[in-house]
C-alpha cells in the first residue's frame, strides 16, 4: 500500500475524487470511504489527514476485521488493570493514542453491535470508557471510516446501526474501481515499474502496446493492489525487457481469449460512430431506469464519462 500514489490519474472520475478529497482533507469533517478491495482506501484516509490541520499529530489504524469483540473494545478505548484476565496493567486505548490526530477505522462495516454503540457515543460527546472503568476520559480525534460493503445492506439485516452509519456518513466518498478508470492504467504501470526497478535495483521492464491493451481491457478483481503485485513481479522475472501479453498471468491470457469471442465486427458498410453510443447510452439508461451509475457500469465507463457524454449528446433523459 505505501507504493500507491494518489496523484496518478487523469481519468475524470478520478480527478472528481482528487477535488473532492482536496476539500474534505481541508475541514475536520468525520469521512466515510467506499470503495472495492484493493482501491487505496488507507491511502485516500492517510492522504487526507496529512494534508489536514493535524498533519503533525498520529495517524492510527486499526483494521475492525482483525481482531475478536472483546479486543477490539480494549484496543479501542483501552482497559483497566484487571478488568479481565490477562490485564495486568492499565492501558490506553487507540482513541488516547490518537489524540488531536487521526484515527482510521479501516473494514468498519465488521465493528460488532456492542462496539458500534461505544463508538457512537464517542463520536456524539468525545466519551472514552475504557473497559473495567467507570469513568469515561475525553479526546480530541477526527474519524476516517472504510467500507468494502454496503452498510445499507447491514442496516436492514441488524448488524450496523442506522445512527452510527448517520454519523460516519457525514461525508462519504467513493474510490472508483480500476476498471472505472482504465485511463489511469498506463500512468499506474509506469510508475510502479519505476518504483521496483529501483526497489531492486534492476531496469525497469517495459509493456508493449498490444500487452497496455490487454491489461486495460482486463477486469482487475484486485484492483490497484493487484496491479501493483503483478508490476513487483514483472520487475524481477522481466528486468529490462518488453513484456508482451504472453508474457503475463494465465488469467490475462484467459481473458483475453475470451473477450476475443465477443468482439464487435465492423459492417462493410461502415456505421455512424455518434449514434452507435447514443444508442448503447439510452439503451444501458432504460434498462437501468435512468440509474447514472448503474448505467455507466454496463457500458464499462465511469459515471462521469456517462455524464459527459449525455451532455455532449444533449440527450433528454427522463
Amino acid at each position: 500500500m505505501s507504493h500507491f500514489n494518489l496523484n496518478i490519474g487523469k481519468s475524470p472520475v478520478f480527478e472528481a475524487l482528487i477535488r473532492n478529497a482536496k476539500i474534505i482533507a481541508g475541514t475536520d469533517v468525520t469521512v466515510l470511504i467506499k470503495g472495492e478491495t484493493g482501491t487505496g482506501k488507507e491511502v485516500l484516509a492517510n492522504a487526507i489527514q496529512k494534508h489536514s490541520t493535524r498533519a503533525d499529530k498520529p495517524f492510527i489504524i486499526l483494521n475492525c476485521a482483525a481482531l475478536s469483540e472483546s479486543l477490539i473494545e480494549s484496543a479501542l478505548f483501552g482497559h483497566k488493570k484487571g478488568a479481565f484476565t490477562g490485564a495486568i496493567e492499565n492501558k490506553q486505548g487507540l482513541l488516547q493514542s490518537a489524540n488531536e490526530g487521526t484515527l482510521f477505522l479501516d473494514e468498519v462495516n465488521s465493528l460488532p453491535l456492542s462496539i458500534q454503540a461505544k463508538l457512537l457515543r464517542f463520536l456524539e460527546s468525545g466519551d472514552c470508557l475504557p473497559v473495567g472503568e467507570t469513568k469515561p476520559y475525553k479526546v480530541n480525534v477526527r474519524v476516517i471510516s472504510a467500507t468494502n460493503m454496503d452498510l445499507a445492506k447491514k442496516i436492514s439485516t441488524g448488524k450496523f446501526r442506522q445512527d452510527l452509519f448517520f454519523r460516519l456518513n457525514i461525508v462519504p466518498i467513493e474510490l472508483p474501481s480500476l476498471k472505472q478508470r482504465t485511463e489511469d492504467i498506463e500512468l499506474l504501470v509506469k510508475h510502479f515499474l519505476f518504483i521496483y526497478a529501483e526497489k531492486h535495483s534492476t531496469p525497469p521492464p517495459k509493456l508493449s502496446k498490444r500487452t497496455i491493451k490487454v491489461l486495460k481491457s482486463y477486469n482487475w478483481p484486485g484492483n490497484i493492489r493487484e496491479l501493483r503485485n503483478l508490476c513487483e513481479r514483472l520487475s524481477i522475472l522481466l528486468a529490462g525487457k518488453i513484456i508482451e501479453p504472453e508474457n503475463l498471468p494465465l488469467e490475462f491470457i484467459k481473458h483475453t481469449s475470451t473477450s476475443k469471442a465477443v468482439e464487435f465486427i465492423l459492417p462493410k458498410t461502415g456505421l455512424n460512430l455518434d449514434a452507435l453510443e447514443i444508442d448503447m447510452i439510452n439503451q444501458a439508461l432504460i434498462r437501468t431506469k435512468g440509474n447514472r451509475s448503474q448505467s455507466a457500469r454496463l457500458l464499462g465507463i465511469s459515471r462521469d464519462t456517462l455524464l459527459y457524454r449525455i451532455k455532449k449528446y444533449n440527450l433528454a433523459i427522463a
